[in-house]
């Protein structure tokens, strides 16, 4: 699943659990019901991109962990 700033936030958490860590730092409500990232980044006072971009990094470093501990 290809999540973006339309998916809902607890699509977000059920596809990628590591961005749950990102979701409580900044306050953004997670177990809300079928809302867009878009739209609780705005209820939360965040900038919606910078969230992505956040949320982006965790999961490629949960990745190059996966990638680095599988080649050891």
């Amino acid at each position: 699943m290809q999540c973006d700033l339309e998916t809902s936030v607890p699509d977000w958490v059920i596809e990628y659990p590591q961005s749950l860590a990102v979701f409580q730092k900044l306050g953004i409500d997670y177990s809300c019901g079928g809302i867009s990232l878009d739209y609780a980044c705005q209820q939360a006072g965040q900038e919606p991109n910078s969230v992505l971009q956040q949320l982006r990094q965790v999961i490629m470093a949960d990745r190059d962990d996966e990638t680095g501990a599988s080649s050891s």
